[in-house]
């Protein structure tokens, strides 16, 4: 089974990435943000704690987030394998997925973090708010606060796969063809 980490702050290509490992590997893309909106569209009580948090930039609590993942893997047993989009944020999570997926027999091949700067991840979020419908995506203040979070809560979990020797980092400028062959490449040595 490939499970793949898909890493990189707001506006990095991950949705773009995700989809083109969808076609190639017929992976299941596993993004915490679609779980939560999907959860917001419908209005439940998670939902609106969930937009509340979101709209301030803030990260949604671990517990709420692993048991969505969990019914996922639960609902797709027969799988090739699922992209972890968004998620793990944090080293507790990465240590919370990593004993989520032992206990269903399973792991993290590996993480592929693609780096892009913070300037070029606000002017492609702000480019992205103007289609996209997301308030979060729209405010050049939230959108900060948000790569800010990413930074200081996020980046270390890519020591967390470091310490396991399945990170590799990408660089996530350039044309989607040719980050997706570098995602191939490093998938091929799995």
């Amino acid at each position: 089974m490939l499970n793949l980490v898909l890493f990189g702050p707001p506006g990095a290509g991950k949705g773009t990435q995700s989809q083109n490992l969808i076609e190639k590997f017929g992976l299941i893309h596993l993004s915490t943000g679609d779980l939560l909106r999907g959860e917001i569209t419908q209005g439940t009580e998670l939902g609106i704690e969930a937009k509340k948090l979101m709209d301030e930039g803030v990260l949604v609590p671990d517990s709420v987030v692993i048991g969505m993942i969990s019914n996922k893997l639960d609902a797709n047993k027969d799988a090739k394998g699922f992209i972890f989009d968004g998620f793990p944020r944090t080293v507790a999570q990465a240590e919370a997925l990593d004993n989520l997926l032992e206990s269903k027999e399973s792991a993290i091949s590996g993480m592929i973090a693609l780096e892009v700067t913070d300037a070029e991840l606000e002017q492609r979020l702000l480019k992205r708010g103007e289609t996209s419908g997301r308030p979060d995506d729209a405010n050049p203040e939230v959108i900060r606060k948000r790569i800010k979070e990413y930074n200081d809560k996020t980046a270390p979990v890519a020591g967390f796969y470091k310490n396991q020797n399945k990170f590799t980092s990408i660089n996530g400028i350039g044309a989607v063809e040719e980050i997706f062959d570098s995602i191939n490449t490093v998938i091929a040595s799995y």
